[in-house]
């Protein structure tokens, strides 16, 4: 998407750009618009994708006229609707598991989260820092 700020900001930045890029383009393929900013987080065993600037023209306009619950609740049904796609999106680029998806909006700010809990690892060796998942 052009004029789309992606950022990495944890270590596994290809990965974290992987994550970014695929909650930006559902969005854009569920809302018509996707987010211009988005940054991914790793935490041991937790991912959260902070999305800015996500309304759309349509929800903008239902917002300045004080319908913002109403707005809500349509953002909570596309992530619903969305929510396999993301999960599987965030498993095949980890190559971990998905144990709980969270999801939220903010109108204003504009601002949404995508955070997705991971299966511990097989050794079940939490890391000493926060870093990326395993083969990240």
């Amino acid at each position: 998407m052009a004029g789309t700020h992606i950022a990495a900001p944890s270590a596994g930045g290809s990965k974290s750009a992987a994550i970014s890029n695929l909650t930006v383009r559902l969005l854009n393929q569920y809302t018509g618009r996707g987010p211009t900013k988005a940054r991914t987080f790793f935490n041991d065993d937790m991912v959260t994708v902070v999305l800015q600037d996500t309304l759309t023209r349509g929800e903008t306009t239902l917002v300045s006229n004080g319908h913002g619950s109403m707005v809500l609740v349509a953002r909570r049904t596309f992530q619903d609707v969305m929510g396999d796609a993301l999960i599987a999106g965030v498993e095949e680029v980890l190559n971990r598991k998905v144990v709980a998806f969270l999801s939220s909006n903010h109108i204003d700010p504009d601002i949404a989260v995508e955070t997705f809990f991971l299966a511990p690892l097989e050794n079940g060796a939490l890391r000493a820092h926060a870093g990326p998942p395993a083969g990240t």
